[in-house]
């Protein structure tokens, strides 16, 4: 069976993105997700979306990792998900959706998609790092050098040597100025450095904020994949109305021959 597909990248965080309305993708097929993300022997993605009708909102959000598990909330991919949905005129200008955190609204300007992230109530501080959730678990560390650092071997000690098998997602960042950091992202699930993670970048800049290393509400980060803004309001240590903003751009459509 044939299955048309859609590639789209939000700041080099890529993805296959299918239209899954008609439920004809078979979601517990491990194997074909990893087979469709593998970079040399499928189409080749960080991740697959699939968008999904659903009765609370305009639409519902289903995201694998590129192993073939399904993962937790991904914030570029949500973007991505949303320039979908606007492509196909699921929505306008305005979108709701839910994902396995819950519900999600967002805003579309052309290719510049703002997405509303999950509350944060608590970031544990560890030391010479930070641990906090974003709709996925990330771990925040500073260091110097960033662009010389090895992502993969100390993203891949702290991953598995820290967080066990469930792991966490492991953010190196640099501080650039005052409201403006470099981050490079290794993802679990991906298993490799990432050149853009919107959960990621979203718990650095809210990691950075509680530690001091910035007073602004709106701060810059800058990915190897592009550059994304975080906006947040902070009260008594808690931070709400998170949104993650930047570009997410379909890059090809085409089919994949599939046994189904």
């Amino acid at each position: 069976m044939k299955l048309q597909f859609f590639k789209y990248q939000g700041t080099g965080n890529d993805f296959v993105v299918m239209d899954n309305r008609q439920h004809i993708f078979p979601k517990n097929d491990t194997s074909l997700v990893a087979h469709l993300c593998d970079r040399r022997f499928g189409i080749g993605a960080d991740g697959l979306l699939l968008l999904e009708n659903d009765n609370m909102s305009d639409f519902r959000m289903v995201y694998f990792n590129a192993d073939g598990a399904e993962g937790s909330m991904c914030g570029n991919g949500g973007r991505c998900l949303v320039a979908f949905a606007n492509h196909l005129g699921v929505v306008g200008e305005e979108a709701v959706f839910n994902a396995v955190d819950g519900l999600h609204h967002a805003s579309v300007n052309g290719n510049i998609v703002n997405l509303k992230m999950v509350d944060v109530d608590e970031i544990h501080e560890k030391g010479n790092y930070s641990f906090l959730n974003t709709g996925s678990p990330h771990h925040v560390q500073l260091v110097k050098d960033l662009e010389h650092f090895d992502v993969y071997k100390e993203g891949k000690k702290l991953r598995y040597g820290l967080y066990g098998q469930s792991g966490s997602n492991i953010n190196f960042v640099e501080q650039l100025d005052d409201d403006t950091f470099r981050v490079r992202t290794y993802e679990r699930g991906v298993e490799d450095e990432t050149l853009s993670c919107g959960t990621g970048v979203t718990a650095v800049a809210l990691a950075m904020h509680r530690l001091g290393k910035t007073t602004a509400k709106n701060v810059n980060i800058k990915t190897r994949g592009g550059d994304l803004t975080i906006g947040f309001e902070e009260q008594g240590g808690k931070y709400s109305n998170v949104f993650l903003k930047g570009p997410a751009d379909q890059v090809f459509k085409g089919e994949v021959e599939c046994s189904i």
